[in-house]
């Protein structure tokens, strides 16, 4: 129904209570969401992929779900804020657009917080709206007791002749945890198994699974017009592209780092926190994360910043976002502390309690950078509390901002030797020149010798 309505507890239930059965899940998130994908990708046991059509064209996202579903019993597709909700008031890009495009069944998770029978009201509302978007059945969250649940289920199923497939009470211990972009990621939180089979455990006692399980048996076989989905044959290994992971670094589309491998990268994991130097490598790829949270960590560790700064002097191809690119700044101020981070970038970033930029962006590029060519216009998407507090230099950027925030509102990715430092995220599948360009910087790199040594 909305944002907040309990979504991904139920999503996650689904798939760890499906799991658990022996059946294969293959899970999906409807926006550019990486936290929630994380999760689901736990309770799965297989990769999360993302589904947006404003990232991504509507045939390439049918050419995900059909590839990456063919194997799976079943698909868990979880939405992202209201059914309808979008960039505008015809809800364009919204999660009843990719159902519509999918033909999947939806089932409508409702918060019942202090109301009884306007959700069915709400619930006839998002039926009505579009009658294209296969509305099959509710599940009534926050349930305050056993009477509330009933008057609820009642009203439903009455006035909206649909069926209630679950009733969820109000559930006082919080499962999954929040803080700023959302859910605390699974590599920060401290009981990953318990926090997957309490979801499991909740679906399990308060949705009907084998209901659930009949509606999604009700969709469509997807087609495919003129051609196969056909999965392309990597390359023979040319380079070699170091990708930070670990708590303070998470932030990366499984189809990106495909993309990579599929164009001839060996990709190398590398942890900013426990690692005290750089392997080989021909390039790095630093994708978001937290490094607000764990700035002390990354701090302490002297010399893998040093490590890093002496490689990128050297000429190391970088593309960095967001929590990547505030990471190569020279400090990070956040909760009245100032960390020193690597140095490579003449700025200073700064954390605020307001994300500084929230949502899809659109990107031109203007400059001259290693990674694309000027004129090649750009879509992706930003979720950032940091900002640029000061530079201590005159700066490049890549990129005119025309949606979104960028650095400053108007310009985003900084450039900076052969680093090409942005906030905005960009998705494989939708920005298809990104990873060939990235080999290829990488491929300039190994030309020049093994930089990171």
């Amino acid at each position: 129904m909305r944002g907040g309505s309990g979504k991904t507890l139920i999503s996650l239930g689904l798939a760890a209570a499906w799991r658990k059965q022996g059946r294969r899940v293959a899970p999906y998130k409807k926006g550019p969401d990486y936290i929630d994908a994380a999760w689901l990708s736990l309770a799965a046991g297989q990769p999360c992929r993302n589904l947006d059509l404003f990232l991504m064209s509507p045939e390439a996202a049918l050419r995900s779900f059909v590839d990456t579903s063919a194997q799976s019993d079943v698909a868990v597709i979880e939405g992202n804020r209201g059914l309808y909700d979008g960039m505008d008031a015809q809800g364009s890009y919204s999660t009843a657009e990719l159902a519509r495009l999918l033909q999947t069944p939806v089932v409508l998770a409702v918060d019942c917080t202090k109301v009884t029978r306007t959700v069915a009201a709400i619930v006839l509302g998002c039926q009505n709206l579009d009658p294209r978007v296969a509305l099959a059945g509710v599940v009534l969250n926050q349930a305050a007791s056993p009477r509330h649940a009933a008057v609820l289920r009642e009203a439903v199923e009455n006035d909206c002749d649909l069926p209630v497939v679950g009733v969820i009470p109000r559930i006082r211990e919080h499962l999954l945890p929040e803080r700023h972009l959302g859910l605390v990621p699974p590599q920060e939180h401290g009981q990953l198994v318990g926090a997957i089979e309490q979801a499991a455990a909740v679906a399990e006692e308060h949705i009907d699974l084998e209901a659930v399980w009949g509606l999604a048996g009700t969709a469509p076989a997807v087609e495919l017009a003129e051609r196969t989905v056909v999965k392309a044959e990597a390359k023979a290994e040319v380079v070699r592209i170091g990708i930070f992971r670990d708590a303070a670094f998470q932030f990366y589309y499984p189809e990106n780092l495909e993309a990579l491998i599929s164009q001839g990268a060996r990709l190398i994991e590398i942890s900013p926190i426990r690692d005290s130097e750089l392997p080989p490598v021909d390039a790095l790829y630093i994708g978001g994360g937290f490094p607000e949270t764990l700035a002390p960590v990354l701090a302490e560790n002297q010399p893998f910043l040093d490590w890093l700064r002496r490689s990128i002097e050297g000429g190391l191809p970088v593309y960095a976002e967001c929590g990547g690119t505030v990471y190569l700044g020279e400090r990070l101020l956040y909760e009245g502390n100032e960390y020193p981070m690597v140095g490579a970038l003449p700025v200073v970033f700064s954390f605020r309690s307001k994300p500084q930029g929230h949502g899809y962006t659109t990107l031109e590029t203007i400059e001259d950078n290693p990674f694309y060519t000027v004129g090649d216009a750009l879509r992706g998407h930003e979720f950032h509390y940091t900002y640029m507090e000061s530079s201590s230099e005159d700066l490049s950027f890549a990129f005119r901002v025309e949606r979104g925030h960028g650095f400053d509102g108007e310009r985003d990715g900084l450039v900076h030797r052969n680093v090409l430092a942005c906030y905005t995220h960009v998705h494989a599948l939708g920005t298809e020149s990104w990873a060939p360009s990235l080999v290829r910087a990488a491929a300039r790199g190994r030309e020049t010798g093994d930089l990171a040594k």
